[in-house]
């Protein structure tokens, strides 16, 4: 007996809209919080950029998770990369948060709002597959994106 295949179900305008709310509170308030710091323009810098990594590094790897689902195939270099960029990038921010001269709100803070937008992403990305792939979506389910 061969499964069937499993359609999504459209996800609700609720879930849309928090996911999208998500992504932008996480990623907003990660760079309004470095916009108002203190510290030196490198470090900013280093900041934002492992935001940007881990916000690709998180669709990626949600991407890849899904294609393996949908028996979609996905190489194993792959998908071992887009794990490692993710926990990387993680790391990355640990490590800079560990070393920084912050106070320990500020790093939480940046802590948070990071996981709040690696969140978003992946659930914007998911959203966005689900509304693909339902009959009369905005695309079909062969879209890459």
């Amino acid at each position: 007996m061969t499964p069937a295949a499993v359609t999504p179900a459209r996800p609700s305008a609720a879930f849309v809209a928090a996911s999208w709310l998500a992504l932008l509170m996480g990623m907003v308030g990660f760079v309004v919080g470095l916009w108002n710091a203190t510290m030196a323009l490198n470090e900013k810098g280093y900041y934002f950029t492992v935001l940007m990594f881990g916000l690709f590094a998180a669709i990626s790897l949600q991407k890849t998770v899904r294609d393996q689902l949908e028996k979609i195939p996905v190489t194993g270099l792959y998908y071992g990369l887009a794990w490692f960029a993710t926990l990387l990038a993680i790391l990355l921010l640990l490590v800079g948060l560990w070393n920084a001269t912050l106070t320990l709100s500020e790093k939480g803070f940046y802590g948070m709002a990071f996981l709040l937008a690696l969140f978003g992403a992946i659930a914007v990305q998911k959203n966005t597959r689900d509304m693909r792939a339902v009959p009369g979506g905005a695309g079909t389910a062969n879209d890459s994106e």
